[in-house]
């Protein structure tokens, strides 16, 4: 009777094993940048204000993410071309437009120039003002200075980051159009020194996307999960959490 026992025992447990595995949640790929405070990848359990809430969507949905940062010209390109990947934080542009599959939005956010000694209120300032302006590649900001009739000569296109802030510090640019929450975390890492933060001259949402082929029932769910997030205040607690502390100009 013993071994019947062990042998139910041991046939129980296996079924179970094999019933985890069957029902496992299924992993989507998300491409995302290392973007702090918006989207962030070695931060432990931190993955920013985006990713944070793209993961919490998804679990609440029954996905597990399977986190992937090309540089993000080649992320939006593969997105666009593939089949059930996610992409955030992405922000919904005309050119973009007819490329994805938008889910619902995961954040507000403003931009503007960013420099170490002079404030602009319009992009005809800016253009007068700055020689030279670093701005993320691929990002909706270089696409909007490009339709603001900004010559290539004046544009700067650096990799997403710190990169155009360390540019700035260094004086090699004149100014760094970009996000305020994410200008705000990147500059208190790594300079004391005050920036000059102009008036907000682009506001747009952030979107959790999709490409164009995708489940549909993997969106409406992410939909629905977002919706909820942000109904119930989860998506202005976890903004609140990242920001807390950052200089404000």
């Amino acid at each position: 009777m013993k071994w019947i026992f062990c042998w139910v025992r041991h046939l129980t447990g296996a079924l179970v094993m094999g019933s985890s595995a069957l029902f496992a949640a299924p992993s989507v790929p998300v491409y995302v940048p290392e973007a702090p405070p918006l989207t962030m990848l070695n931060d432990g359990d931190r993955h920013g204000i985006a990713g944070d809430l793209a993961l919490k969507a998804m679990d609440m949905a029954g996905y597990s993410a399977t986190f992937l940062s090309p540089p993000w010209p080649r992320a939006q390109r593969d997105v666009a071309n593939g089949k059930n990947l996610l992409i955030a934080p992405l922000t919904r542009t005309q050119s973009r437009e007819n490329s994805f599959t938008w889910i619902a939005p995961l954040l507000t956010m403003d931009r503007t120039f960013f420099s170490l000694d002079r404030r602009v209120d319009s992009f005809d300032e800016a253009r007068k003002a700055f020689k030279l302006i670093a701005v993320g590649i691929g990002s909706a900001q270089e696409t909007r200075l490009r339709e603001e009739g900004f010559p290539a000569s004046q544009i700067y296109p650096l990799k997403i980051g710190d990169n155009p802030a360390q540019m700035l510090v260094k004086g090699r640019v004149d100014a760094w159009f970009n996000g305020v929450p994410e200008t705000r975390y990147i500059w208190k890492q790594i300079s004391d020194r005050p920036l000059v933060m102009s008036r907000v001259l682009m506001t747009a949402n952030l979107y959790l996307a999709c490409s164009k082929e995708c489940d549909s029932q993997m969106v409406e769910s992410l939909r629905k999960a977002l919706d909820t997030l942000q109904s119930d205040g989860t998506a202005a607690r976890i903004e609140a959490s990242y920001l807390k502390g950052l200089p404000a100009w």
